[in-house]
């Protein structure tokens, strides 16, 4: 939350799964197109927050699937749980208020009487969250009664129902809503211009709740956060019920609320909503990796134009600096993409850049330090050329 100098021009706080990933999606088109959005326009001035569902554990292996940013912020097990930063350092503060008329035991105790119950993986067991599965037919009356039991033996909880099947057991004062509204607290005098919460489930209902927020509820949302919304939101017109998926939809949405660019550099290389009054060294590395990869792939024509425009970007003596310390000519490092030319045609091949961030060192030149991630078949890694890579780049004007 340190990281930005001043107001966060954006905070997207959004879900994970069928909200920015979208599973049913095996070549993660529209999340890669929301990843050149947000390195490209965003990353330098605002900030990136996800808020799931999904344990640590759970939600690493996600981070090992699917290509996803580095967020500043991830909320985990249904807002029980805050960290920070590629480290994922803990809130304890959170942790410690959470505490407050929580014991997890009665909670166990009173769950095991209830035969519809079916406790969900061991990884999904938190400190304030017992997770179950249960069939919606019975999920209504479950919870009254379970809700009746736990609040007579002295405990302040709530019981949240998603998917159609999840039901999860957290402290009163936990729940995604309630998470993002410490947060906004913690900012003290640096609360984010605007906020947009995403989400498609029952447990991202609360979010939508959060005084002054936009809302996107992508066009896959769940029964259950759509009748909230007709219950609760209604007329409310700050939140949207987007015309497409997943993170499709978050993109549509940034657009439809005027909270910035809307037009993924994936979409269209040189987008005309790039300004060069306002120079930012993050579309530069967007746009180049981009560029390498449609070359990589065989999607643009061959020809010495093609790598002569990318040089034509960049000053004729920037440098890219390895993580290593290793030194090489920008200029090099193009003639050698120039004789890579459709090596990866036909491949399931894809390149994304994280966490951009830059220092601008001279009138006209800027040191940009980011992570390269490629996909390739069915793996993501992270290049072994290229990790945590530091780039000299001198913009024209």
């Amino acid at each position: 939350m340190d990281r930005l100098n001043s107001a966060a021009r954006l905070m997207l706080v959004s879900d994970l799964d069928f909200t920015m990933v979208d599973h049913n999606d095996p070549e993660n088109n529209d999340l890669l197109r929301f990843n050149a959005l947000w390195e490209a326009y965003f990353r330098h001035d605002s900030l990136l927050v996800f808020s799931t569902g999904r344990s640590l554990t759970t939600y690493k292996e996600l981070r090992n699937e699917k290509p996803l940013l580095t967020p500043d912020i991830t909320v985990m097990s249904v807002g029980t749980e805050i960290a920070y930063g590629d480290s994922l350092v803990p809130d304890v503060y959170w942790e410690q208020y959470l505490n407050h008329n929580w014991d997890r035991k009665i909670v166990t105790e009173e769950t095991d009487k209830f035969p519809q119950l079916v406790l969900q993986s061991e990884t999904e067991q938190r400190p304030h969250k017992v997770s179950f599965f249960v069939d919606k037919a019975k999920a209504s009356q479950v919870i009254e009664v379970l809700e009746k039991r736990l609040v007579e033996r002295g405990l302040d909880i709530k019981i949240i129902y998603s998917g159609g099947i999840a039901l999860d057991v957290l402290p009163r004062g936990a729940g995604k809503g309630q998470a993002l509204t410490y947060l906004i607290e913690k900012f003290d005098g640096k609360v984010p211009v605007n906020t947009l919460v995403c989400g498609d489930s029952g447990n991202d209902a609360e979010l939508f709740s959060v005084s002054g927020v936009f809302g996107v509820m992508v066009r896959n949302a769940q029964e259950e956060l759509l009748q909230w919304h007709a219950s609760n939101a209604k007329n409310n017109q700050k939140i949207l019920h987007a015309s497409e998926r997943c993170a499709a939809g978050i993109i549509q949405a940034i657009g439809h609320f005027g909270l910035g660019p809307c037009i993924s550099l994936r979409d269209e290389l040189d987008s005309p909503e790039y300004s060069t009054q306002c120079l930012n060294p993050g579309f530069e590395v967007v746009n180049l990796y981009l560029a390498c990869e449609k070359w990589q792939r065989g999607e643009v024509e061959k020809s010495e134009e093609f790598v002569q425009n990318l040089k034509s970007k960049f000053h004729p003596s920037g440098v890219f600096v390895h993580a290593s310390g290793v030194e090489k000519s920008l200029n090099e490092c193009l003639d050698e993409l120039e004789k890579s030319y459709g090596h990866m045609q036909g491949c399931r091949f894809r390149v994304w850049v994280d966490r951009v961030s830059s220092a601008q060192i001279g009138s006209d030149t800027w040191l940009v330090k980011f992570d390269k991630w490629e996909l390739s078949a069915r793996r993501i890694h992270l290049d072994a050329c290229t990790p945590n890579v530091d780039e000299w780049i001198n913009i024209r004007n």
